[in-house]
């Protein structure tokens, strides 16, 4: 046995609900769906204690899902469901999201914001003021797709820089428009203020040495496990980290501890 499947991970970026994109078949679709319960099973299959989800409902079919019923439904589901936390879901082409947020911030299932700005079809470029000093004001976590055109790392640097007190985790560690997987290592590089972090949610997560190198450029401490479930394998997300190149202090960080950090009391 591998000295770190003991420990219950915590995986920061999931979904559950069913995955509908237009362009895919019907069998494709229901491939890359799950829902609530069938998220906390294939978490507890590899002791992945928690999983912090956002509903698909809120993201999917690209350009035209409501973020805000998808919230109003995570709000029930996620409540009503052990192993897991939410995040509230930000479009800022929908002002409601941000009275939703500001509520949903508030109860105890609700742990940051996500944004997805590929999905619902807006340049971050053009939202990042207002986003940012929104979460700013609340002292939120903020989940981010990265980094596709509208999603470049690199047009969140400036932000998170000016706002120290928004922790942010650019998801998908080694994902790119362009093929360059060191886009949300190199945005980490360039803050200042330790308050960025990336994700291993990306499916070129599987790439050999590409979590080890993320770990030497920027720190264990900056890396967090995420699986992007169901759209990908938890147990296949989880392997490729206790199976790591990696000493197992900066496994157990990436698994566990450094969302404990993070969020802290929001996870009890």
């Amino acid at each position: 046995m591998n000295s770190t499947t003991s420990i219950s991970a915590i995986d920061v970026h999931g979904h559950y609900g069913d995955y509908i994109q237009i362009d895919k078949t019907e069998l494709y679709n229901r491939m890359m769906s799950g829902d609530a319960a069938e998220i906390v099973r294939r978490a507890a299959a590899v002791n992945v204690g928690l999983t912090i989800v956002s509903p698909l409902l809120a993201l999917l079919p690209r350009f035209q899902a409501n973020a805000a019923v998808g919230n109003e439904e995570a709000a029930r589901i996620v409540a009503a469901t052990p192993g897991l936390k939410q995040y509230v879901v930000i479009d800022p082409q929908r002002p409601e999201t941000y009275a939703q947020a500001d509520e949903m911030l508030r109860q105890p299932q609700c742990v940051g914001i996500k944004l997805h700005p590929e999905e619902h079809g807006y340049p971050i470029r053009e939202h990042a003021a207002l986003l940012f000093e929104f979460a700013a004001a609340r002292k939120a976590i903020v989940l981010t797709h990265s980094s596709e055109q509208n999603s470049l790392c690199e047009d969140f640097v400036p932000w998170a820089n000016r706002f120290p007190e928004v922790r942010l985790i650019l998801a998908h560690i080694g994902c790119g428009w362009d093929g360059d997987v060191t886009h949300q290592v190199r945005a980490i590089q360039k803050c200042q203020h330790g308050n960025v972090f990336a994700d291993t949610s990306s499916a070129r997560s599987i790439m050999p040495n590409l979590i080890e190198w993320a770990v030497k450029e920027v720190g264990a401490e900056r890396v967090l496990f995420g699986t992007d479930t169901p759209l990908y394998s938890t147990a296949m997300q989880r392997a490729r980290i206790d199976h790591a190149d990696l000493s197992d202090p900066h496994k157990r960080l990436i698994l566990r501890d450094n969302a404990v950090k993070l969020f802290g009391s929001m996870l009890d």
